[in-house]
């Protein structure tokens, strides 16, 4: 047997020095104590694989013993010592979680054998565990792994995302950077609004992309100076259309396109490509409609000058209801004047999707 560190219960100094002698020759580290109480003062600072306890003893017996080290350390076995009239008690003990009994007066042969089961039933429960914990500690890395692996995942879509961005940028300059900032706002008043945050980086690649179908709109309705005229701005009005049809395509932002489909919906039902109303608006959508009014009105135009934050939020607040959705724009409303402006600053170039989660 492997040396093992065992405590010896008992009220009988003459049964601990045999006991201890015994097992102290099979080349274990025995410690002894004359009763319960003492045996859990000694359990609460030290670590043994095996107690041998008397059934009967003064302060504490073995039976109050056992169902303490069964709330305390249920891995280690207790094998109860106990006279011949004692062995009924000793069965209960076992019911209560002793690993096993002998009984007195016994053979040396016997004491081995009990012993001998009991640590390598403690050896089984410690290999089982160590068994598990290295089970979990390997789950947790493959875990961690995997998570890396998703996250480099991740930020290639992102990448990809900024990049489409940056094209659009290039063809439509005169609102260079609205996107970078729409979408922040957007994830801003989400963010207060509670949505779950499993939602947040859909909606926050549905607001940068909200105008993608622009890509396919001639440069002569998009950068035309002046008003457009029904035709134009009928052909002006597909972008939603072509802006989800290009985006439904790419598996990760299906979740997305409906949002791009949906972000000139009003919440009257007079807004456009479907007219819909109310909560038949995605909820996303209905955020990036006061996050998108808002940085268009506070953006320098080529026919005017930014306006302030506080005719925004008036004209924002004259709309709810019809163009707005009120529960967002109560939302909004609450956030102070600095929010925006800050955010304004910081989200600049380059610009990075993952910025948002700090927002």
């Amino acid at each position: 047997m492997a040396k093992a560190k065992i405590l010896i219960v008992d009220d009988e100094e003459a049964i601990r020095e045999v006991v201890s002698t015994l097992l102290e020759a099979q080349g274990h580290d025995c410690s002894s104590v004359s009763n319960g109480l003492l045996a859990q003062e000694f359990l609460k600072t030290h670590n043994v694989d095996l107690v041998l306890s008397d059934m009967v003893m003064p302060e504490m017996d073995g039976m109050r013993l056992v169902e303490w080290m069964r709330q305390t350390d249920p891995d280690v076995p207790v094998i109860m010592v106990t006279a011949m009239h004692d062995l009924s008690t000793a069965l209960e003990a076992i019911r209560r979680g002793a690993y096993d009994y002998i009984l007195k007066p016994f053979e040396k042969d016997q004491l081995y054998v009990g012993v001998r089961r009991a640590l390598e039933h403690r050896q089984l429960v410690l290999e089982r565990y160590n068994y598990q914990r290295t089970l979990e500690i390997q789950v947790e890395e493959r875990t961690a792994q995997l998570k890396g692996a998703l996250d480099q995942i991740e930020q290639s879509y992102d990448d990809t995302l900024e990049a489409l961005g940056g094209a659009l940028d290039l063809k439509d300059a005169e609102t260079e950077g609205h996107s970078r900032r729409v979408t922040a706002f957007t994830i801003a008043i989400a963010k207060q609004m509670k949505v779950e945050p499993v939602l947040l980086p859909q909606i926050a690649r549905a607001a940068f992309l909200h105008d993608i179908g622009k890509m396919a709109i001639p440069d002569q309705i998009l950068r035309k100076p002046g008003p457009l005229n029904p035709e134009e701005r009928e052909v002006m009005r597909t972008h939603c259309e072509i802006g989800f049809n290009m985006v439904t395509r790419i598996p990760f932002l299906r979740e997305a396109a409906e949002i791009v489909l949906s972000h000139q919906e009003y919440f009257d039902g007079t807004g456009y490509p479907r007219g819909l109303r109310g909560e038949q608006i995605p909820l996303g959508a209905r955020i990036f409609a006061v996050a998108d009014a808002l940085d268009a009105m506070i953006s320098d135009r080529p026919y005017r000058k930014a306006l302030s934050i506080t005719y925004a939020r008036e004209e924002i607040q004259r709309c709810t209801g019809t163009q707005f959705d009120p529960q967002v724009v109560e939302v909004f409303l609450a956030m102070p004047d600095t929010l925006w402006i800050e955010l304004r600053e910081n989200i600049g170039r380059p610009y990075r999707l993952s910025q948002l989660k700090a927002l």
